[in-house]
């Protein structure tokens, strides 16, 4: 794939290392060769949610214009915190058996701080595991990616920062939710659970993921890297066993393991000698804010949910119901998320069309990072939501992938 019309300090970063552009072998099973009609299930979600999406609909709508051959249709679903404040419901049955029913679910942003159950617990994380579950979306991919223009918490970024955090996405602490115990107002636990199946599923996610990308900045070394704590817990030690029999299955990449308190350490001081982590279901959600924050924080921070059948794709940031109705929420992160959707699809059913429009929306948003004109607040700028939407749906058209 070639990408016209972007400096070339941008095209060595916009080829999406969560992808491989080159090829459009299915990550997945191998589906159909066809340029097809995919129905993506929207959630648009509460607070900022709502305006991320609009933004987020307005560069599709021009992607799909851009693209012959991109067919997407679209249908928005209430579900959400809102939604519990007025029916006692996040996700109803209808809206749950749309987003199975449809090719892809993009979600925005679900919860809101105020409203919660009775026990004091949000009513968010309830959803979205119900929601996980449903999808059987095993593995949770954040890409920490450093583009040009994007501003970064440290002094030195060496040869860049590109890699990726996978969590498992159904089992860890994860697996203990609504099940823990507290007994009186003395004692809570909840239970950390790994498998055998879910561990498997997850590290071979990741060795699959790692064939594909460029290897890690520092010298181009494909390597993945388990983030546990095995030296204290056993349910760690059987991870990492688990991990370390996966990576039998692939001997051309390094395969390693660090505790995850040391991890914490060694992204802040030489991120660029990492490619593909992969880590219990908790660890993964703090430590992919942490890498947010060194990228541009997490307005700039997609993510993805990926089962075999399905997938669920989201920003990392939450609603934040202050910026809510302001029209100042970067929707980059929504957008981005997007292009990671597109990304999947074209894995899935073996489909280039989708490929070329996953890595020309990606260079949209890279090209409006870099020229910095307009930026919203977050990342120094003070564009609003709308006029970021506006200008990344303009650079499509000099974005124009081609095969080679």
């Amino acid at each position: 794939m070639v990408i016209h019309g972007i400096k070339d300090t941008i095209l060595a970063n916009v080829h999406s290392q969560w992808r491989k552009p080159s090829s459009c072998v299915s990550f997945f099973e191998e589906s159909h060769i066809a340029m097809a009609a995919y129905s993506i299930a929207l959630l648009p979600g509460d607070g900022i949610g709502p305006e991320c999406m609009d933004a987020t609909r307005i560069v599709l709508d021009q992607l799909v214009q851009e693209f012959s051959g991109l067919d997407l249709s679209f249908k928005s679903h209430r579900a959400g915190a809102e939604l519990f404040r007025e029916s006692g419901e996040t996700l109803p049955d209808q809206v749950l058996a749309e987003c199975l029913a449809a090719d892809a679910v993009l979600l925005s942003a679900i919860g809101l701080p105020d409203v919660r159950y009775p026990d004091g617990t949000e009513v968010q994380p309830t959803m979205m595991v119900g929601l996980r579950r449903a999808l059987n979306v095993h593995s949770a991919v954040r890409p920490v990616k450093l583009y040009p223009g994007a501003p970064c918490a440290l002094k030195e970024t060496g040869p860049g920062i590109d890699f990726i955090i996978i969590r498992e996405n159904l089992e860890g602490l994860f697996a203990s939710f609504g099940g823990g115990a507290k007994v009186g107002n003395e004692v809570a636990t909840d239970t950390l659970v790994v498998t055998r199946k879910g561990t498997s599923q997850v590290s071979d996610f990741a060795f699959r993921l790692a064939q594909r990308r460029s290897g890690r900045p520092s010298d181009g070394k494909k390597m993945v890297t388990c983030v546990d704590k095995a030296n204290v817990f056993r349910s760690m030690a059987f991870f990492r066993e688990v991990f370390f029999d996966a990576a039998k299955a692939y001997p051309q990449i390094d395969a390693n393991a660090v505790y995850v308190d040391a991890m914490s350490l060694y992204m802040v001081q030489n991120p660029w000698d990492f490619d593909v982590l992969v880590m219990e279901n908790q660890f993964g959600d703090i430590l992919s804010d942490l890498g947010a924050g060194l990228v541009g924080g997490l307005g700039l921070g997609p993510s993805a949910e990926m089962g075999e059948e399905n997938g669920l794709f989201q920003p990392s940031h939450g609603t934040a119901p202050q910026l809510a109705g302001r029209n100042a929420a970067n929707p980059m992160a929504t957008i981005l998320s997007a292009a990671m959707m597109l990304d999947w699809l074209g894995d899935k059913h073996s489909d280039p069309v989708c490929h070329d429009a996953s890595i020309v929306l990606e260079g949209a948003v890279a090209k409006v990072l870099a020229d910095g004109k307009i930026q919203t607040r977050d990342v120094g700028g003070t564009s609003s939501t709308t006029e970021v939407a506006q200008a990344i749906a303009q650079a499509l058209s000099h974005c124009t992938a081609t095969s080679v």
